[in-house]
């Protein structure tokens, strides 16, 4: 992602016939267009952003003549389905962007995720009274850059998960209207499938985790990817096989593929261990009735009271209703996984801290947000490089140097006053720095004269 670069300033003077007093007139630059990412719940999946690599935002105009600015560079606009967590890595501009991360929740939701550039002052700021004639306006800054890696956590109230051919795509299929793929093989959903389970209270939101093998938390399989879709969630449905060597399941021992699953939640993470359960025991029509009760008898007793073992088959119907009935009474009295999740970005940046049961307030208040802004980047340091040349380090430092054109001499004249005002000078000549040594100041070499 890269933000719009600000526009130039203008170098202009007014002109005109009848008037004694011109002067300077360059307008200012425009600021660069922003990145900001939506969050938009109509998409499901980060296909949209898959086809291309590079996103840039537009571009600041620059300033003209006639007190006349730029226009604004438009922002770039890209949305994402709920649950997004964005992370970015350092770009060609260092730190400027590296570790920072968004997290997108809420519908509408934005987030900045590279800011577009300043632009420079036109010529006009800086006639002064012994300036009045200022031939030299500023750059406009470069937006900020960075790699973004965004990875999708789906937000479902319920989460199916199980061993690789279990039944969980033909159960989310006779749960909800969803369409996942279905076949006689393991490994057949190699994404996660979103369905909604409606009643007339309220709807939830299932989401086909793709099967979970030992090893998954440490990279084994294709589950291993799927993990983290897991903690959006508020209740597990584990799907179990009542008879896998009738069919492609990944062992012929429920029990053992039972525990390797629990195993695995476990190890990706704790909380994930004390999410509540809901034991489903799928292709009863396999076992036939007698032996289909008795298996939910066995885990019943195995599990306790806690956790509900239903019986239930896709082909038939069977258990399907007793599911969905069970899933609605675990969900109601729990809050959606959107608002379980604080939001964490806004759209300048900031972070919002919601108030909250267990936070000590009252629940009927509204939320508190607090801003949070970094504090500016200020101060400098001298560093000598050579027997006669220094550098100078410091953010503002560099910041006016890149703001400015060094084969400008009256650009470069006022630089270096600005500089013997900010006290750089008296460092320089206190390591040593002498007229005519070299100074190099971001990457750039220029030529210094003495404090004054």
């Amino acid at each position: 992602m890269r933000a719009g670069d600000g526009g130039a300033g203008a170098v202009s003077f007014r002109r005109e016939a009848h008037v004694p007093r011109g002067g300077p007139d360059g307008g200012d630059g425009g600021r660069g267009g922003a990145v900001v990412l939506i969050c938009d719940d109509s998409l499901r999946d980060l296909q949209s952003l898959r086809r291309r690599t590079h996103y840039r935002a537009q571009a600041g105009a620059g300033g003209e003549g006639a007190l006349r600015h730029g226009a604004r560079g438009e922002d770039l606009l890209l949305r994402v389905p709920p649950g997004t967590v964005v992370e970015a890595a350092a770009g060609e501009q260092g730190e400027a962007l590296a570790h920072r991360s968004w997290e997108l929740l809420a519908s509408g939701q934005r987030a900045t995720v590279a800011r577009g550039g300043a632009g420079g002052r036109g010529n006009k700021h800086f006639a002064t009274a012994t300036r009045q004639a200022p031939r030299f306006a500023e750059r406009g800054l470069p937006g900020e850059q960075a790699w973004l890696e965004l990875r999708l956590k789906l937000l479902a109230d319920v989460g199916l998960v199980g061993m690789p051919n279990a039944g969980k795509s033909s159960l989310l299929s006779r749960l909800t209207r969803a369409a996942p793929k279905v076949a006689e093989y393991p490994f057949t959903t190699l994404s996660p499938a979103l369905g909604v389970l409606e009643s007339d209270e309220r709807a939830l939101v299932i989401a086909d985790i793709p099967g979970l093998i030992a090893g998954a938390s440490e990279g084994a399989g294709l589950g291993g990817d799927f993990l983290a879709h897991v903690e959006r969630t508020r209740v597990l449905v584990h799907v179990l096989d009542l008879a896998p060597e009738l069919s492609a399941g990944e062992g012929a021992d429920p029990l053992a593929n039972h525990a390797a699953i629990e195993c695995e939640l476990a190890a990706h993470d704790e909380r994930l261990a004390a999410l509540p359960r809901v034991l489903a025991l799928s292709k009863g029509d396999l076992v036939g009735e007698q032996r289909a009760r008795e298996a939910v008898a066995a885990w019943r007793q195995r599990l306790g009271a806690e956790v509900p073992v239903i019986a239930t088959s896709s082909a038939t119907g069977a258990g399907i209703a007793e599911l969905a009935g069970e899933l609605l009474r675990f969900v109601s009295a729990r809050e959606p996984a959107a608002v379980a999740a604080a939001g964490e970005d806004s759209k300048d940046g900031s972070a919002h801290v919601l108030s909250g049961p267990g936070s000590g307030q009252d629940e009927e208040q509204l939320a508190e947000h607090v801003l949070l802004r970094p504090a500016g980047r200020t101060g400098f340091h001298v560093q000598r490089t050579g027997p006669r040349s220094f550098a100078v380090r410091g953010f503002g430092i560099e910041r006016l140097l890149a703001r400015h054109d060094v084969e400008n001499a009256d650009a470069m004249a006022y630089v270096e006053e600005r500089l013997h005002r900010i006290g750089v000078m008296r460092a320089l000549e206190a390591e040593g720095f002498q007229a005519g040594d070299e100074v190099e100041i971001g990457g750039v070499s220029v030529g210094l004269n003495a404090a004054k």
